[in-house]
């Protein structure tokens, strides 16, 4: 069943959301894209969640997009049903209102990176090793891998990765800011819980705002972000209250800029 492909569960004020394909090391297929979408829509509706750390059963974090499940598409499902559609779900997990961290336990390939890179902390342990190895097989990166994995690792360690082929161990990612820690095997769940939790102290409001305007200055938000922060502000207002309140009774709003 495909919602036993991606769970969500809830641990105090962190929400874990885990990718369950180990026998294929969790690569990616239609089914698993359906999956981590309703997860994302879990965790965020999630009552007291305000941190998202993202795992991957077994051995790896992810290996990118199952090659099984696109090869055989045609070049029109190929770009809709697929890149599209993936496009879709990464997006969805940038922009979810809780900050997200990506436990890499596992390696992290191709659009594996590119699900890492949609988070906005990355957890490594010291054996796991990051790469886009897609141009070796003949296909680039579809999954923003050449858009935003350059807005947060920059252009040249990307050039590396995608026209070089590269594979980074953990400390060397490290030392380019592809992750943000590297821990020992074994302990990247615990730290990103303990780097969670103390994420969660903050206040909750500010957080998801400050995670928003750190998006629109990279380029990950635009006009979408500026509606929603002004927005945010107005629904506080009593000038809202009474404007709804006046539509109700069908009256003219007293407004009071308040």
């Amino acid at each position: 069943m495909s919602e036993h492909l991606v769970t969500f569960e809830q641990d105090g004020a962190v929400g874990i959301v885990t990718l369950r394909r180990p026998e294929k090391f969790n690569a990616l297929d239609i089914p698993m894209l359906r999956a981590l979408e309703t997860a994302l829509d879990a965790a965020e509706d999630a009552d007291g969640v305000r941190v998202v750390l993202l795992c991957g059963e077994g051995k790896g974090f992810c290996a990118g997009g199952d090659v099984e499940a696109w090869s055989a598409l045609s070049a029109a499902d190929f770009q809709v049903k697929w890149v599209r559609y993936g496009h879709r779900v990464f997006d969805r997990l940038a922009r979810l209102s809780q900050p997200t961290i990506a436990v890499l336990s596992g390696h992290a390939l191709g659009g594996g990176l590119e699900l890492a890179a949609a988070c906005d902390l990355r957890v490594a342990e010291t054996q796991v090793k990051l790469g886009f190895p897609e141009t070796s097989i003949g296909v680039v990166p579809g999954w923003s891998g050449t858009q935003r994995a350059v807005r947060r690792f920059g252009a040249q360690t990307v050039r590396r990765l995608v026209l070089g082929g590269e594979m980074l161990l953990a400390p060397e990612a490290l030392s380019l800011g592809v992750v943000d820690r590297v821990v020992e095997t074994g302990r990247a769940l615990p730290e990103a819980k303990a780097w969670a939790e103390k994420i969660a102290e903050r206040g909750p409001l500010a957080t998801e705002a400050a995670k928003l305007m750190i998006a629109v200055a990279e380029g990950e938000e635009n006009a979408a972000a500026a509606e929603a922060l002004a927005s945010g502000f107005i629904a506080l207002t009593g000038d809202l209250k009474e404007g709804v309140k006046a539509f109700k009774q069908k009256r003219k709003a007293e407004f009071s800029r308040t």
